[in-house]
């Protein structure tokens, strides 16, 4: 058996891995977009360095694009397989993959345009809306905790990762000349207490596994500072006139963002200004969340069961159409806009950053992890001037960044699901930034029950004995 590392090696985005038995069975473990430098996440995500026709089955972890986004090219390309993956993250698919078709599409419409002007060649999405719903119809969904058989020498088992809605940790157990192999794949897992979701379950008594390293060499702040750095940002905007912008994944974040306002507010620690989220998507996919209630934790559950909503008090507006969304662009009282995509690379959020990065008077709030090379990032990494959609802005807003909000483990946390596997023949590290991933690995080979670790680049292949 072994396994090619196809993607998140050494960075965050675009999760892809092989897993190949000694029966020649061939299990992709997630296949997300690439995110990053236009030119290089076009290529890497056209490029597949395996068939995608000799794909026996493929394991979606969670819905996040960077680990679903590129299925549509993978459908497009001659997949016709199961993919497997928990009920909530079927229902979430619904809505993000014809979302991230739509905005392929407006990207190659865009280029297009510029490549006229300039006698270039034209170029095709890497998808399109045909191909996401090619993809929809191939889903499994499935529970957790059960074993799902999805080849004659291989099981899974999807168990809760409390990372987003439906987010799982996936077991594989693989028969070989007659013996099992138990390999586990703990990306991304979630923190525990987080609002809204479960803990994540602790993976025992395994052989191998694959573990994310994104905030490896990181500690968060406990997640009720995330809650305060909200209530003070808010409030200082608030008294000097300005709107608070915040990019944010449709997914989880905008839930949890919402959550904290709602508690807040109802607190009195702040005041009852107008919350916006401007994100068709997030609109949808707030709509899924309440369709598993059963999926949240008992104190979310709670609310719900007194009559409560913490997605759609009096003070939130879903903002769907095109003309109301530019309509906040002339907003003259404070306000929160909440708005995708997480890491400012596209969408809505772009145009409210155009129109509000140059007042002194607003603040952008970074809640998530941004990758490399994108706006997100150069935000958070305090740069005093950025290119949006083409021209230049000089960065006056006040810009406020927490890593507190993120549902990704810090290194104790990571540490602490290593230790408590049991005895591990080699550690696999990925989904991290390069300085990140191997200053875990350095930390890991200090756990007596690990006995082998290994950071993986793109394209390296190891055999599992």
């Amino acid at each position: 058996m072994r396994i090619k590392f196809l993607g998140a090696c050494r960075g965050v985005t675009g999760s892809k891995h092989l897993l190949t038995t000694a029966g020649g069975t061939n299990i992709l473990i997630d296949c997300g977009l690439f995110q990053g430098r236009r030119a290089e996440s076009r290529r890497k995500n056209r490029e597949f360095s395996i068939d995608p026709k000799s794909i026996d089955a493929v394991v979606l972890g969670h819905a996040h694009i960077d680990h679903s986004g590129n299925l549509p090219n993978l459908v497009r390309m001659g997949y016709r397989g199961t993919i497997y993956a928990t009920t909530p993250t079927d229902a979430l698919c619904h809505y993000m993959l014809p979302d991230s078709a739509y905005l392929q599409e407006k990207d190659a419409e865009f280029i297009n345009k510029k490549n006229r002007k300039r006698g270039l060649p034209q170029i095709e999405p890497l998808y399109t809306m045909s191909d996401a719903l090619d993809t929809i119809r191939l889903i499994k969904p499935n529970s957790l905790d059960r074993w799902i058989r999805i080849a004659d020498d291989v099981e899974i088992k999807f168990v809760e990762a409390g990372h987003i809605l439906g987010a799982a940790l996936t077991l594989f157990r693989i028969t070989e000349n007659g013996k099992r192999i138990k390999l586990a794949y703990i990306v991304d897992l979630g923190r525990k207490n987080l609002p809204l979701l479960r803990d994540p379950k602790q993976i025992r008594n395994i052989d191998y596994a694959l573990i994310e390293s994104t905030y490896g060499n990181r500690l968060h702040e406990p997640i009720e500072e995330a809650k305060k750095l909200l209530e003070d940002t808010i409030n200082r905007t608030y008294h000097r006139g300005g709107k608070i912008i915040i990019p944010s994944f449709a997914v989880e974040r905008t839930q949890e963002l919402l959550y904290f306002i709602h508690e807040l507010q109802g607190e009195g620690r702040i005041p009852k200004l107008p919350i916006f989220i401007d994100s068709p998507l997030a609109v949808n996919i707030t709509e899924v969340f309440t369709r598993f209630v059963d999926w949240f934790d008992d104190e979310t559950g709670e609310i719900y069961s007194r009559g409560d909503d913490p997605f759609g008090f009096a003070q939130v507006e879903y903002v769907r159409s095109v003309d109301r969304s530019k309509e906040l662009n002339h907003l003259n009282v404070p306000a929160v806009i909440i708005s995708a995509s997480g890491m400012a690379e596209a969408g809505r959020i772009l145009h409210h950053l155009v129109n509000n990065i140059e007042n002194s008077r607003n603040t952008i709030m970074i809640v998530g992890f941004m990758a490399q090379n994108t706006l997100g990032r150069r935000l958070a990494d305090g740069w005093e001037e950025v290119s949006i959609l083409g021209d230049k802005y000089k960065v006056k807003a006040d810009v406020v960044v927490s890593h507190a909000f993120s549902a990704h483990a810090d290194k104790n946390e990571l540490l602490e699901y290593a230790n408590n596997l049991g005895k591990v023949k080699k550690l696999f590290i990925v989904h991290g930034e390069e300085n990140q991933a191997l200053e875990f690995a350095l930390a890991v080979k200090d756990l007596k029950n690990i006995k082998e670790v290994y950071v993986p680049n793109e394209e390296d292949e190891t055999v599992l004995d």
